[in-house]
């Protein structure tokens, strides 16, 4: 069985590098017992360095944003290059929350080829802000896959993760609640458009995870009826507790 994949965004949380530590070390408790499943926390940057460690073990980490220069005058950015040094692996980019504060296609596109070219994987996120009864948010989705991935090169795209996150079912002003089937439905829509923009064979290795506000009630279903690769988690992967419960389904399943 392919291992799947939880990501804990932690957005801008927690706010003391303290309370960061302990959580990273609740975690690493149940991440200790795991055989079949990998685990990526996504803090601030700025506390990476210290929760890495010089010993980094089973706990993979990652960031929430790069930039695509490797250097130079670019006050307030962090390059790839920066970002591999602290000892993370992976980095979310086209997140809706970026999206929102005006991020485009081409900018993220920068970003993916030069995270990609620095190692680092990269977890893109896609997603429509409305849900039609017509279907015409998958042109949404089309377009957001599109520009993003735009001449990636092939020997690449195992570096690739997408997070499917619908926005209208996120957060306190979520008006309404994804399903399994409903997440399915996209992933199948997804990896046909992944392999227009690759090729097939490419499209089908490609994780898809799910990320609209997954939690341990609907961990399980979205894993299972949906058959998401994985989860994107964010409030939850703040609580060790709550993240370690969704670890412990993942790691369950057969």
């Amino acid at each position: 069985m392919t291992k799947k994949i939880i990501i804990g965004n932690w957005k801008m949380n927690p706010v003391s590098r303290r309370e960061a530590r302990e959580i990273v070390s609740g975690i690493k408790k149940t991440v200790a017992s795991l055989r079949k499943t990998t685990v990526v926390l996504c803090p601030p940057v700025i506390y990476l360095e210290n929760l890495i460690g010089k010993k980094p073990g089973k706990t993979l980490f990652g960031a929430q944003d790069v930039y695509w220069e490797e250097k130079g005058a670019h006050t307030g950015n962090i390059s790839p290059i920066m970002l591999k040094e602290t000892g993370a692996l992976y980095v979310i980019l086209g997140h809706s929350e970026r999206r929102a504060s005006g991020e485009v296609g081409e900018i993220i596109n920068r970003k993916i080829k030069a995270a990609m070219k620095a190692g680092l994987k990269v977890v893109l996120c896609v997603g429509e802000k409305d849900r039609d009864a017509h279907g015409h948010y998958l042109k949404v989705l089309e377009a957001q896959l599109k520009e993003a991935l735009i001449k990636i090169p092939p020997r690449l795209v195992d570096q690739l993760i997408i997070a499917y996150e619908p926005v209208w079912a996120i957060g306190k002003d979520a008006t309404g609640v994804e399903t399994p089937e409903g997440f399915m439905h996209n992933a199948i829509f997804i990896r046909k458009v992944l392999s227009k923009i690759i090729n097939k064979k490419q499209a089908m290795t490609v994780p898809i995870l799910y990320g609209g506000s997954a939690d341990a009630k609907n961990a399980e279903s979205f894993l299972v009826a949906g058959g998401a690769d994985g989860l994107l988690v964010g409030r939850a992967s703040l609580s060790a507790k709550d993240f370690g419960e969704i670890l412990k389904i993942a790691e369950s399943l057969k």
